[in-house]
């Protein structure tokens, strides 16, 4: 990162360092934070601060309607989340909530200014079908879908297509794996739904332990094409990281690279743990990474980091670092050379231009048909 980032990295680290920034650096550092998904974070850090009346009023209001937002947010997921449990209530098996929704069910601190997309759950394979059955009962469909994309999901993807809620809006997806069946690195779910940890506030449903939380956020983050959010879900796991060190003490370090290995997410780990030790002084000791499973190599790493880190600057347009347009196209094409084979996916990239392509002519095509009357 550039030194443009430098003033919201601090304060992602220390939100005392935005009470003596300026307007002119408020003007920047708004936009970042926004463009990142990080103001509700900002916003929060503040407010534990005690320091509201420090920043000027612009800012301050900016963050107030933030917090709004997310609490908005946060208190329709948990009603959504009663509802979820009472559609699935008879279904055999554990159902996981994971990641936004899970650090909201369960008060974590990633929960706090943090705003998600959808409502993540994992439940066993073989479990899918009815439940799928059971949320379509109460309302829940899924979106169009060709029957291309529905082969797609079904066949090779690691969750059901997404459903949407049709009274509420809110969105879902239904996991039976971390990572696509087709995946680079394989991960078995069961390790998850052995340890996993009850909600005393939704009794049908459970999270994932600490550690398991920790490596599917490193897994999410190494996996993902789009940058956008790349820094959020940093700053996500450097909570996580902070949290179940201060659960665990020191053996933390140990207990996270064993289940790593257990689930072979080694390598996703070690990037996440350099990072959010580079970026954001999380206190990652030495041995972590050095002792990581499938710790890159020296040039794998520092060509990876290289792109990693100018993915990092997509979020926000006016900080990008040279280099970041090729950089995020690259990451773009590996996010999706990790999730398929080779020959699996040059087809289903020339497949999904292809459709495009065809949905585009259509639209050109309405645009330009005379209107009646």
């Amino acid at each position: 990162m550039n030194a443009q980032w430098q003033p919201l990295l601090e304060a992602l680290i220390d939100p005392r360092s935005l009470l003596a920034r300026s307007e002119a650096d408020w003007d920047l550092l708004l936009r970042q934070a926004y463009a990142a998904g990080l103001l509700g974070r900002l916003a929060h850090g503040v407010v534990q601060l005690g320091a509201a009346e420090s920043l000027p009023r612009p800012v301050w209001h900016a963050m107030q309607a933030m917090l709004t937002l997310v609490e908005q947010q946060q208190r329709a997921v948990r009603w959504e989340l009663v509802q979820l449990q009472r559609l699935l209530a008879e279904l055999p098996g554990p159902v996981l909530i994971l990641k936004g929704a899970a650090y909201c069910a369960a008060e974590l601190p990633p929960a706090a200014g943090r705003l998600f997309a959808d409502i993540d759950l994992l439940l066993p394979r073989e479990r899918l079908a009815e439940a799928e059955a059971a949320l379509m009962l109460g309302g829940w469909v899924s979106e169009p879908k060709t029957d291309y994309d529905q082969r797609y999901y079904r066949r090779w993807m690691h969750e059901l297509p997404p459903m949407t809620q049709v009274a509420r809006g809110t969105a879902l997806d239904l996991h039976h794996r971390l990572l696509p069946l087709t995946a680079r690195i394989q991960t078995p779910p069961e390790p998850l739904f052995e340890c996993a940890v009850p909600l005393a506030d939704f009794p049908r449903l459970q999270r994932p332990q600490d550690l398991d939380l920790i490596l599917h956020s490193a897994c999410h983050w190494f996996h993902e094409g789009e940058w956008v959010h790349g820094l959020r879900d940093l700053a996500d796991l450097d909570l996580l990281l902070r949290d179940a060190l201060a659960r665990r003490g020191e053996a933390m370090w140990t207990q996270l690279l064993e289940r790593a290995a257990q689930l072979n997410l080694g390598r996703p780990l070690w990037f996440a743990l350099f990072h959010a030790r580079d970026l954001l002084r999380c206190p990652v000791p030495d041995a972590a990474l050095a002792d990581c499973p499938a710790r890159p190599g020296r040039l794998h790493a520092a060509w990876m980091n290289a792109l990693l880190r100018r993915g990092f600057s997509c979020a926000h347009a006016g900080s990008r670092l040279p280099g970041s347009a090729p950089a995020a196209f690259l990451l773009y094409l590996r996010g999706h050379y990790l999730r398929m084979p080779p020959q699996l996916l040059l087809p289903h990239l020339v497949i999904k231009a292809w459709m495009r392509w065809q949905d585009a002519r259509k639209a050109r095509a309405e645009e330009q048909a005379p209107t009646a009357g």
